[in-house]
């Protein structure tokens, strides 16, 4: 309806497959967040003809959008060794690492930051006009300041602007790809292409071309915030899994799926607490009683299960401590928590009355996210940002290089241009069918204006992830999961749009489906819990190295089922105490099939009494009571790192 006259919309026409506007590149990035334009800058400096497609505009878009306050993972010679810091990667990994792939951000981090300052980004210097890099983790000191990082997206920008540059990076903003097009069969089969659409007109778009790089940031809009809100994720909530679905389709490897990103977040609001500032001003997560709780010596799913175990006890809930700060640190936090990442952050304290010299912050967990940046969840790449695919890349959160953050982003979008600038354009014929398929999905809605709209259908599939997909898991939720995920199928198929931007939103949501059925099937495979509160099953406690330390790799299989293989850890570069990784060779697992859950029990059973456990007092529990259970750690078998006060500690498995 037209809000202003209260009359329908004129619905969209249907452009006809034939009139696709086809665009020609040497190497396609698709994604114009912090990867996307490093890959773009990278490539055309080596001599390539690039295309960058964007569906809303480069100079605003990804997760920098409105800036960074610092980065988590500088290397400054002097301050860290790369060893170091691949060593802790793995730790905070479970040892589930590839180090080549981490080690390339160790190496280049420092050059890349050397890059973007001579680009006009400012990192902090000391007096002595040294890198002020502060330490946040026991190991290492990585945590780089930005004084000016609210500016860093223009600054990115200005550089795809500069005449050398616009005379080789085509910027096609408002166009929105669905699928990779992929030409050749088995070993021969390469990208070559795109195939979208115009989200401001609705103009079908082909794009031809050398080598794609995806780029297309996390999957943020899979769990649904505790707010209820589509669009409140704590990732930037336009990247909805686009390059996630668009890799699985073309025929990619995804690895980590199942190992989910959660963080903590300031209670009702949908943004970080921001720690990693705070705690080298001296800031502090404490529980209700002051207490500092957090042992995990990093940001990984270890600690955040410490983190949820203290929310659920009596002694929560916790808080980022500030209060005791002298005014001149609260100033400054101030000053760089209220103009970066979340500027409505000063508003949302102020509206609540709440000043850090009175209030400390009440923090919660977010809801469950795929992301390598963050995690550990993305398209196999190898060091070179190469997937599985010939000439198709992956950088970025998109990628699975494990707690890879703005650096790594950066770095991989580097390599990636750099390696695919190899290639010249394609100058086959494009496959037909994938393109008829694309073409589909996109205009789908439009022949049934008054469908269910994405909105609703968006707000009932993540409720189902929320219900059975997010922690703590287990084998009947992952596959009540499935059963709902197959459901859903009729539902996105009969949703309405009218309009381009309607059609992004459905099309965004078909990505979503991809993304909750691949968090569920992989969560469903992986018979362990590892990675603390990111992968906890609750019928499979412990964590299993002797069948499990191996990555969980997912594909599209020539029948479209989803299948899975167990590929063992390769030999690390850098040691690491309590992991050896064997090697030896990849375990097929094939096609996960969910567990029977049409009945409770035997369907020809009546139900039986449950046995339960005498209470303290040597008694039974009363009928009505329900017996409590303490929140679960994933438990720790080899390194210090992992260990937690909280519980007592966990025998090995066997």
């Amino acid at each position: 309806m037209n809000p202003r006259t209260n009359t329908p919309t004129e619905s969209l026409r249907t452009p006809a497959l034939t009139d696709a506007e086809e665009l020609t590149c040497d190497v396609l990035v698709i994604g114009g967040g912090t990867a996307g334009t490093m890959a773009a800058l990278t490539a055309a400096e080596h001599g390539a003809n690039v295309l960058l497609l964007e569906k809303a505009h480069v100079r605003h878009s990804g997760a920098l959008a409105m800036g960074m306050d610092g980065v988590n993972n500088a290397v400054v010679p002097g301050r860290a060794e790369p060893d170091d810091y691949v060593a802790e990667i793995t730790r905070a990994n479970d040892g589930i690492v590839d180090q080549s792939t981490v080690r390339q951000t160790a190496t280049r981090g420092f050059a890349m930051v050397q890059r973007l300052e001579s680009y006009g980004v400012k990192f902090e210097k000391d007096e002595h006009g040294e890198y002020a890099v502060r330490q946040v983790h026991r190991s290492g000191s990585y945590v780089l300041p930005m004084p000016e990082g609210k500016d860093v997206k223009k600054v990115l920008y200005r550089q795809l602007r500069r005449r050398e540059m616009r005379e080789r990076i085509r910027i096609e903003n408002r166009v929105m790809p669905v699928r990779v097009l992929t030409a050749g069969e088995g070993e021969d089969r390469r990208a070559v292409g795109a195939v979208g659409f115009n989200t401001r007109t609705g103009a079908f778009v082909v794009v031809r071309a050398g080598a794609v790089i995806l780029a297309t940031g996390a999957c943020g809009r899979l769990g649904l915030p505790a707010s209820g809100y589509l669009y409140g994720t704590y990732e930037n909530p336009t990247n909805a899994g686009d390059g996630y679905a668009m890799a699985y389709h073309a025929g990619a490897e995804l690895t980590g799926i199942e190992c989910f990103q959660i963080n903590p977040l300031i209670k009702d609001y949908n943004g970080p607490a921001c720690a990693y500032v705070a705690n080298p001003f001296g800031g502090y997560q404490v529980n209700r009683h002051g207490e500092r709780f957090v042992d995990s010596d990093y940001w990984s799913g270890q600690m955040m299960a410490e983190f949820a175990a203290e929310v659920a006890s009596d002694r929560g809930p916790v808080y980022l401590k500030l209060s005791h700060l002298p005014e001149e640190s609260l100033s400054a936090l101030e000053s760089i928590l209220h103009s970066t990442e979340r500027p409505t952050r000063g508003t949302f304290h102020s509206g609540r009355g709440h000043d850090y010299r009175t209030h400390d912050i009440e923090m919660h967990i977010s809801e469950i996210g795929l992301c390598g940046g963050h995690s550990a969840s993305g398209v196999r790449v190898d060091d070179h940002a190469r997937t599985t695919v010939p000439r198709l890349y992956a950088a970025g959160d998109l990628a699975c290089v494990p707690h890879n953050y703005m650096i790594g982003a950066f770095v991989f979008g580097d390599l990636a241009g750099a390696d695919a600038s190899r290639y010249e354009a394609y100058e086959g014929e494009l496959p037909q069918d994938q393109l008829r398929k694309a073409h589909e999905l996109i205009y789908r809605p439009l022949r049934n204006p008054e469908g269910p709209p994405q909105p609703q259908v968006e707000y009932k599939l993540r409720r189902f992830v929320n219900d059975y997909v997010a922690p703590p898991k287990s084998g009947a939720r992952l596959s009540l999961a499935l059963e709902a995920f197959e459901r859903m199928r009729g539902d996105i198929a009969a949703m309405g749009a009218r309009t381009p931007h309607e059609l992004m939103r459905c099309a965004e949501v078909t990505f979503i489906r991809d993304c909750a059925e691949m968090a569920a099937r992989a969560s469903l495979a992986r018979t362990e819990s590892r990675w603390g509160l990111y992968h906890d099953r609750t019928d499979h406690p412990r964590r299993d190295d002797a069948s499990w330390f191996h990555h969980l790799d997912l594909y599209k299989s020539p029948s479209g089922a989803m299948e899975f293989t167990a590929r063992p850890v390769a030999a690390y570069l850098v040691p690491v105490d309590g992991f050896a990784p064997a090697g030896g060779r990849s375990r097929h697992i094939g096609e996960v099939h969910p567990e029977p859950v049409a009945t409770a029990g035997a369907r020809e059973a009546a139900p039986v009494a449950l046995r339960r456990e005498p209470t303290a007092a040597g008694t039974a529990a009363h009928p009505g009571q329900t017996r409590t259970r303490r929140p679960h750690l994933a438990c720790s078998n080899s390194s210090p790192s992992q260990k937690t006060s909280l519980i007592s500690p966990c025998s090995p498995s066997t």
